[in-house]
């Protein structure tokens, strides 16, 4: 396949992630950093921009539930492809036979690889997608001298002169595969039933993204990559926007052009813990829809929308309400919270805000919009109130 550039061609992301596990129990939804596995894999998935779907392939209930908190599909993974003998190639086969559209492009990303920069899975992408090969895989440069044993036991070089020891940058590359992802031609795949078909390109990634995670040291190790987010958020008031931060950024519309949205129980519990902890609470949003205020009375908290002016209404509501704007979060998604964020102590984004947007966020959710994010900053807002103060 051959697309043009100027082509959008469809990419589904598949991520199996079966219950068992026999180096690490439920490994899959162990975390890093507070997010887990098959959530970290998502969110990479849904950050790159050449991705159209998510798929988590699982038979596990516990996972199903968190791959749909982090906003993926789930497709329910028949017992005879679930136990530890059954092929990667498989699981991705029983899904692309269960998708009502075929991908152009299918995306296998794998939960072990915790670091995966969504950058790379563009670039692997853009490989397939522009003719140059048929599959790119992520694999890191390794410039070691290799050795295998004999019958005997005793060390033979491999790949190499023992007697000529050249420096590293005088040495020829190798390249460790991560199973971290692989791009592959849907059609190609599906002919061939194996990962590796027609013409091959390596993916570079950084040694520091090649981590696979097997044992409960590889977690040990992950955990002291990516620390976990400890300051802590205390906040007098919470706004938020609606579209993509209560919403999964989506609307259902039906014949009559009725639009409807969905939204998560999660969060509402969470804003109601707010409004018992004394937390003020503003939904303010530029979209007109009654949906926004009917959202809002049944949280029972107040709302703005329809507001042109997102800044200026908050700059307003802030000095109205006496509340000190370093003391305030609000939690966005697109580029025009960019300036109401602006104006607050706490600027928030959802895990699948825009870049733009996520670089002038003080702290990032782990959870997409619709999908948590709300309820995630409850619970942070009033673990910090909990805390003893120093």
């Amino acid at each position: 396949m051959n697309v043009s550039k100027t082509d959008k061609p469809s990419v589904l992301a598949i991520i199996p992630a079966r219950g068992g596990s026999k180096g690490v129990k439920l490994k899959n939804l162990r975390t890093i950093g507070g997010i887990s596995l098959v959530g970290r894999a998502i969110l990479a998935a849904r950050s790159a921009t050449t991705v159209s779907e998510v798929v988590v392939s699982t038979d596990h209930e516990q996972i199903k539930a968190e791959a749909l908190a982090y906003g993926a599909t789930v497709i329910s993974r028949p017992a005879d492809i679930a136990g530890d003998t059954a092929s990667s190639e498989a699981v991705l086969l029983d899904v692309l036979s269960k998708v009502s559209d075929t991908p152009d492009i299918t995306l296998f990303i794998q939960c072990t690889s915790p670091l995966i920069d969504p950058a790379d899975l563009d670039a692997a992408v853009a490989s397939v997608r522009d003719g140059e090969a048929e599959v790119s895989f992520a694999a890191v440069a390794d410039h070691g001298f290799h050795w295998t044993a004999d019958s005997a036991g005793f060390a033979v070089s491999s790949g190499h002169d023992a007697a000529n020891r050249p420096r590293r940058q005088d040495r020829e590359a190798r390249w460790l595969e991560t199973g971290a992802f692989y791009a592959m031609n849907t059609e190609g795949f599906r002919a061939a039933e194996h990962r590796f078909f027609g013409r091959v390109r390596i993916c570079e990634v950084a040694a520091e993204h090649g981590m696979d995670i097997d044992t409960e040291a590889d977690l040990a190790l992950a955990q002291l990559r990516v620390p976990r987010q400890v300051e802590p958020i205390l906040v007098d008031a919470v706004v938020t926007d609606f579209d993509g931060v209560h919403t999964p950024d989506t609307a259902y519309v039906d014949e009559h052009g009725t639009e409807t949205v969905r939204v998560s129980r999660s969060d509402g519990m969470g804003v109601a813990r707010l409004r018992a902890a004394g937390v003020k609470f503003l939904i303010l949003s530029k979209e007109r829809n009654p949906v926004v205020a009917a959202r809002a009375a049944k949280l029972n908290v107040e709302v703005a929308h329809g507001i042109d002016n997102k800044a200026e209404y908050l700059a307003r509501w802030l000095a109205d309400e006496e509340i000190n704007p370093a003391r305030v979060a609000y939690v966005g998604n697109d580029i025009n919270d960019l300036a109401p964020m602006a104006l607050v102590g706490w600027p928030i984004t959802v895990a699948d805000a825009s870049d733009e947007v996520h670089r002038a966020a003080r702290h990032r959710l782990t959870r997409p919009g619709g999908n948590g994010a709300v309820r995630e900053l409850a619970e942070l807002v009033l673990t910090a109130r909990c805390a003893p103060q120093v």
